[in-house]
């Protein structure tokens, strides 16, 4: 369809600003790759919710595993379940994409927050995910990461 865009992937690791010209970098994270495609479509602030940055499968980075009944690791227990096969996370590789992402959106006066309640990630400034939700103001700190 004419509203179907392909973006090629590198293994540059660095974040992309122009994806139809230099493609982009997975990061370790479908997170990361989200990053890139909405400093591209112009977003000025990214909120991110439900980062919890944590796993309980634990194993060589990348590893492909086979997925049991039940998915302890995403949002829902059939997820990633009954024999998918998925790749083992790479929580270092993550976290420097993120701070990768962090530094390019800052330097073009763009902010990435995180409004994950009780996330492990410490890469980006925490905003108040109620606050969020509900389209309340943020606080003066908040704001002033902006």
């Amino acid at each position: 369809p004419a509203d179907t865009y392909f973006f090629r992937t590198t293994r540059r690791k660095v974040f992309r600003t122009d994806l139809p010209r230099t493609g982009l970098f997975e990061g370790s994270t479908v997170t990361f790759v989200a990053m890139q495609l909405a400093y591209y479509l112009g977003f000025r602030v990214a909120i991110l919710i439900g980062v919890d940055h944590s796993f309980k499968s634990q194993g060589e980075a990348h590893k492909v595993v086979v997925a049991g009944d039940v998915d302890h690791d995403h949002f829902d227990p059939r997820y990633f379940a009954g024999g998918v096969r998925w790749q083992l996370p790479d929580l270092a590789g993550s976290e420097r994409a993120y701070a990768g992402a962090r530094d390019a959106w800052e330097q073009d006066g763009r902010k990435i927050l995180d409004a994950t309640v009780g996330g492990k990630l410490t890469v980006f400034p925490k905003v108040e995910y109620k606050a969020v939700l509900e389209g309340r103001s943020l606080t003066a700190r908040e704001a002033s990461q902006l």
